[in-house]
């Protein structure tokens, strides 16, 4: 289906819990979080699944929050998959948890996964997020071992943080084949944060040159690579190149509410029409689309209702 600016709309991303076994900096902080039992069921997570694909929506992607901490969620996976309905149903993860299930989630219908990773260094990764590196790396080697490829490390930069590990990332991107993604800080946690341009970035690496790009990179991210590389560089910029004209996904939150736009506050209760019929779901998600924003409101002091492992990313 298309907005009412005549985007087409193809992609979901679904946000399964906001708990996390990490706590990153620029995302959350303790207080303030939905418990557990305003989590939506698995059975819901397959509806609202099934609803899209009546509309058009031909991806999903589901995240957190830690979408592994979740129990069942081997059961939405499956029974999403089930539907035979979607070309594409990836995982955001931040892969504390994955090497323990990277076999299970193939075998449900993962194709791909998206893996968070903000430091190559054990000590600086343990105060960004308070997890353990040496398990993100393990999950890292499981993905590849079930073939739930490309591969996407996912990179936030942080003045006084990250910002020296930048040519550390890319020669990641150099040696293996696997996407590196820097992606800009937004304005959704810890304002005491600086994030660093994306734009900074490509003008100090002139050798970094755009790459023609298939299908499996229809989102945001713009790609680079060099001579010799075995994989690829990708930027999202939010705020210095906005690609909210090209903007194709919808968000759905943990409790149930479905946000058009992820720099704006609007959102809409899902939990009634859950209730009814997926046809009657349809509709109300097909009229909700319909009032997704032209533009995000990142650059109008924006100010946000969620914090980032609310909404999903």
């Amino acid at each position: 289906m298309t907005d009412s600016f005549n985007r087409k709309i193809t992609y979901l991303r679904l946000s399964v819990t906001e708990r996390c076994s990490e706590k990153c900096i620029y995302c959350s902080k303790s207080e303030g979080k939905c418990p557990k039992e305003s989590e939506l069921s698995a059975e819901s997570f397959v509806k609202i699944a099934r609803a899209c694909a009546l509309i058009g929506i031909s991806k999903v992607r589901l995240t957190g929050g830690e979408p592994l901490l979740r129990r069942d969620f081997i059961q939405i996976v499956s029974g999403i998959s089930s539907l035979n309905t979607y070309k594409d149903i990836s995982l955001t993860t931040n892969a504390q948890l994955l090497k323990e299930q990277a076999h299970a989630l193939k075998k449900a219908g993962i194709n791909r996964c998206n893996i968070s990773l903000d430091s190559l260094r054990d000590e600086a990764y343990n105060e960004m997020t308070g997890g353990d590196l040496q398990k993100v790396f393990r999950g890292i080697k499981a993905a590849f071992q079930e073939r739930m490829t490309p591969v996407r490390l996912n990179t936030v930069l942080i003045k006084g943080k990250n910002d020296l590990e930048i040519d550390s990332f890319i020669e990641v991107a150099r040696k293996y084949p696997v996407d590196v993604r820097f992606i800009e800080l937004m304005p959704m946690g810890d304002a005491s944060f600086e994030g660093i341009s994306n734009e900074k970035i490509l003008a100090d690496r002139p050798y970094l040159k755009p790459v023609e790009l298939t299908e499996d990179y229809s989102g945001p991210a713009k790609y680079y690579s060099s001579s010799g590389f075995a994989g690829k560089v990708g930027f999202i910029s939010p705020i210095s190149h906005s690609f909210c004209e090209s903007c194709n996904r919808i968000r759905v939150t943990s409790d149930g509410f479905i946000r058009p736009c992820l720099g704006d506050t609007a959102e809409y209760s899902l939990k009634e029409a859950l209730t009814g019929s997926t046809e009657d779901l349809a509709r109300l998600i097909f009229d909700i689309i319909r009032k997704k924003p032209q533009r995000n409101s990142f650059s109008d002091s924006f100010q946000t209702n969620r914090k980032m492992n609310q909404i999903g990313g």
